[in-house]
């Protein structure tokens, strides 16, 4: 069954390398450590119109930027950019912006953000592991009183928060969800499963199932070649259907996590293996889960 209808693509980044903003990550030399391994192969300009060559044969009707780890300097010069881009071509229809809410500027910057029409949210990537190989950040920020002080003035501002985290945070963050209802919560990249033994997926599994708990949480189905570098529509399927089991139809959406993956596969090759692993859901099921979920839960 084809994806014949419009698309919301929930996740999406962009960058200009010539431009003033600053992308540490993306700067040489690179490292074949880390979750991705060696992004050398992405570290050059990827705008809007390459995002929509790689995605060419798809109707992307609506696309989602969320914060493509600029400098935490130019975190702000990145919203008012992609602000610009959005009014002039239409794309991208909201934005994911970063900010550090632990720190104690949290607040003016989030409400520099928010006077910007397209700022839906905020990204703050929480990654932490005990494998200094696996770790984002030198502590769990989930532990940290400071971040949960910012947290809590999301919704000062109507702003949801894109959470980036392994199975190990999830019991932590569904208590955080739960302690501020009124702040909408995206899981990222189905929550990043990078132990594919059998104990880790039956962790990442109950771990799901604990932030499933949280009615203000949904997930983004999404960067699964991240933990999974030779992936295969099969190997891929098990993790699909059950975090939408898990979450339920309503609460899921997929995204291409654009150009991050591209380091393991084209655009085409996972939105067809997505296409393939729902091919037996309704019209309906598949709408929800390739576009109106996200319209709603990112309210574009």
């Amino acid at each position: 069954m084809a994806l014949d209808f419009p698309i919301v693509d929930a996740h999406v980044h962009l960058w200009d390398l010539q431009g003033p903003i600053r992308y540490p990550w993306l700067t040489p030399p690179f490292s074949d450590g880390g979750v991705a391994g060696n992004v050398g192969a992405i570290a050059s300009t990827y705008l809007l119109d390459e995002y929509l060559a790689d995605a060419n044969g798809f109707d992307i009707a609506k696309m989602i930027h969320v914060d493509a780890g600029a400098e935490p300097a130019d975190a702000l010069a990145e919203t008012q950019w992609l602000q610009a881009m959005g009014d002039a071509r239409g794309l991208p229809n909201a934005i994911i912006a970063y900010a550090p809410l632990n720190h104690p500027d949290a607040a003016a910057l989030l409400e520099a953000h928010a006077a910007h029409a397209r700022v839906r949210g905020i990204r703050q990537i929480l990654n932490w592991h005990a494998d200094p190989n696996l770790t984002y950040t030198p502590a769990d920020l989930l532990e940290d009183p400071a971040f949960e002080a910012g947290y809590a003035l999301l919704s000062k501002h109507g702003l949801r928060f894109d959470s980036q985290i392994y199975p190990g945070q999830m019991p932590a963050a569904a208590a955080l969800a739960g302690r501020h209802p009124e702040t909408a919560m995206i899981l990222n990249h189905a929550g990043m499963p990078v132990d594919a033994s059998a104990e880790g997926s039956a962790h990442w599994r109950k771990a799901m199932q604990a932030l499933a708990t949280q009615p203000n949480v949904s997930v983004k189905i999404s960067g699964l070649s991240l933990v999974r570098h030779d992936w295969t529509v099969e190997s891929l399927r098990p993790l699909v259907l059950e975090t939408i089991d898990i979450f339920g139809i309503d609460r899921c959406m997929f995204a291409s996590d654009f150009p991050t993956d591209k380091l393991f596969g084209a655009f085409s090759d996972f939105l067809t293996a997505y296409d393939q692993i729902t091919a037996d859901f309704s019209s309906d099921e598949r709408r929800k889960l390739f576009a109106r979920n996200a319209e709603r839960i990112y309210g574009v």
